[in-house]
């Protein structure tokens, strides 16, 4: 089979495609920083942040994109000289054609992605997004068609963007039935005459469409349609709860104590120096666990909500984390911040989101063979360590007579 070369328009539309850009946070910044939409792309390096070692790992492999979790630009600039440090990485893969793109919270939310990495990295079973994204809400057209004429204002509406399903397109529901009309004057009918009753073997034909498309696939139905005034309806459809959103919860298939849980999930991430925090009783047990990749204490409520034993995240700060505790013990009956429920498990935050590199990585030569056979990419997932922290010096042990107990 002669091979085939990607663009970068064609790679960045599949990673769109697995995770929407439309899914992410109000205060994000995901997609393309930089790169030339007609530029070729054979070598795909994943990493969770575009650091300066990292932007070297790329250029010294050649390849031609990078695509990180974290944004470069998390907020707006008015500059990209290369006087500041992120300018000059931004001049560096420019000039060695190596563009760069961001899946960050909609890579969160996405299936497949951040979260249910890591829920399957600590062997999660039976996952289910913690708080669930609504599906795009759907308009519903229903219009009344004579039979004879029903295929084709189906394929005009489908040609106009509606009855796309999933990987289905031109879905629609026909159902047979009897329309009946009286043409007054000044109509011209295309089926009876001025002044008469008339009836008509009709099908009702259902089709849905994103509300953005409302006004073109109205406009094609009446081009389709033989009636001068079709008879038709557009449905606002609710939005309902998706498969996708930030977080999972999940449970594990054989029931076991904090502190061996902590163990595992400790085995499941990279290493790095401030390892694993627990808060909770280690000979409790775990069966539900939640996690969120990345910093995860703006999910509380949702947490406690979901009634799970424990709490995989990272970045967890002081005050909130003491809270929960506080407040877990209270609910428990009594005021041992040890006890109640959902113990904390806490690690680095580039550790919580790196299991899912290696899925996004083989996810993308899936897609691109599928979408492009014979396509020639190639993809590697960074394995340098970009967490900030460098070393950790453990306090003196025992506590001193009458020292602070912290």
């Amino acid at each position: 089979m002669r091979s085939v070369t990607a663009t970068l328009a064609d790679v960045i539309a599949l990673l769109d495609r697995r995770y929407p850009p439309s899914t992410a946070e109000s205060w994000d910044a995901p997609g393309t920083v930089c790169g030339d939409p007609a530029q070729p792309v054979e070598r795909v390096l994943f990493a969770v942040d575009p650091t300066a070692a990292v932007v070297d790992e790329a250029l010294a492999w050649g390849a031609d994109l990078l695509v990180t979790h974290h944004p470069l630009f998390l907020r707006p600039v008015h500059s990209v000289a290369a006087t500041t440090y992120k300018g000059a990485l931004v001049h560096r893969l420019i000039r060695g054609g190596c563009a760069l793109h961001a899946a960050h919270t909609n890579a969160d939310a996405a299936a497949g992605g951040v979260a249910e990495a890591l829920a399957a990295a600590i062997g999660l079973v039976d996952l289910a997004p913690l708080t669930p994204l609504d599906q795009p809400a759907l308009d519903l057209h229903v219009v009344l068609v004579p039979t004879a004429h029903a295929e084709a204002v189906v394929d005009a509406l489908a040609a106009a963007g509606a009855g796309a399903v999933g990987d289905y397109s031109r879905c629609a529901w026909t159902t047979p039935g009897t329309g009946t009309f009286l043409p007054g004057a000044g109509s011209h009918p295309a089926v009876g005459q001025v002044g008469q009753v008339e009836r008509v073997t009709e099908e009702r034909v259902e089709m849905v469409a994103p509300p953005r498309l409302r006004a073109a696939v109205v406009a094609a139905m009446r081009a389709a349609h033989p009636y001068e005034e079709p008879a038709f309806q557009v449905l606002e459809s609710a939005a309902l709860p998706g498969g996708t959103g930030i977080g999972r919860i999940g449970r594990l298939p054989v029931p076991m104590s904090l502190r061996h849980f902590g163990e595992k999930v400790a085995a499941a991430i990279p290493a790095t120096e401030q390892g694993v925090r627990i808060a909770g009783d280690l000979d409790g047990t775990v069966t539900t666990v939640a996690v969120v990749g990345g910093s995860g204490d703006s999910l509380f409520d949702a947490v406690r909500s979901a009634g799970v034993d424990a709490y995989v995240t990272a970045d967890l700060r002081h005050h909130p984390a003491s809270e929960l505790r506080e407040r877990a013990a209270f609910e428990a009956g009594g005021s041992d911040p040890h006890r109640g429920r959902p113990a904390l498990v806490d690690v680095a935050h580039a550790a919580s989101e790196w299991p899912w590199l290696a899925g996004a990585a083989a996810t993308l030569e899936r897609d691109l063979a599928a979408a492009r056979p014979g396509t020639t990419v190639v993809t590697r997932v960074s394995t340098l360590r970009t967490d900030p922290w460098t070393a950790r010096i453990a306090s003196p042990v025992p506590t001193p007579p009458g020292g602070p107990d912290l």
